[in-house]
């Protein structure tokens, strides 16, 4: 019995001893930020402040794994991203959709290796199916086939369209899609352009 005492509360002391040493989750967050920025080195227009997340992204990476989002923060966090939304002053949503469908089919932009200069693509064809023609597209976001057939040509639905191009997390709390114009990847006439792709009749998106 003695022996087993002996053992024991040593044991007990090491496992106190190492709940007081393990760090927190802001601690950790803090040390791997540190650590990406001691990794990761400025090159061209990329540039460390890339690592560093506001508020809305902060927020995301609480909840994440098996923790749920709670719908009441995930409905402030959209409310609070749709107040960011700027939509063309002279209200016209559309561009052209056949330039719309070159920057859903381009992927430069924002790398190092890219000039900044020119305009970037949208690489919508990364994440998503747009036209039966394509033969190569990803899954990660749901399909866009027959967006606006599917969901009428109105002005309400284009005003959806661009706001979910614009700001994806105002609509979709942590949503992986890029918030194109929030970000500043895509230009308001780009926008324009791939809000047309969607929302024309004529757009290989809705035949």
């Amino acid at each position: 019995m003695k022996t087993m005492k002996m053992i024991a509360i040593p044991a007990a002391v090491l496992a106190l001893a190492g709940c007081a040493t393990t760090p927190g989750p802001d601690e950790l967050r803090t040390n791997a930020i540190a650590m990406m920025k001691a990794s990761f080195k400025e090159r061209g227009q990329a540039k460390l402040d890339r690592i560093d997340q506001d508020d809305m992204q902060r927020l995301c990476s609480e909840y994440v794994g098996e923790k749920v989002m709670p719908k009441e923060i995930a409905q402030s966090l959209e409310k609070a991203q749709q107040a960011l939304i700027k939509y063309p002053a002279d209200g016209k949503l559309l561009g052209d959709w056949k330039l719309g469908e070159r920057i859903a089919q381009s992927g430069v932009g924002k790398q190092y290796s890219d000039d900044p200069k020119k305009p970037a693509g949208g690489n919508c064809y990364a994440c998503h199916q747009l036209t039966k023609e394509e033969v190569s597209y990803g899954t990660i976001g749901p399909s866009l086939y027959n967006f606006a057939k599917v969901r009428g040509y109105g002005e309400q639905i284009q005003r959806y369209a661009y706001g979910k191009v614009y700001n994806s997390q105002a609509f979709s709390a942590c949503s992986s899609m890029p918030r194109f114009g929030h970000a500043g990847i895509l230009t308001e006439e780009q926008l324009r352009h791939v809000v047309a792709l969607l929302m024309s009749p004529d757009s290989p998106v809705n035949k």
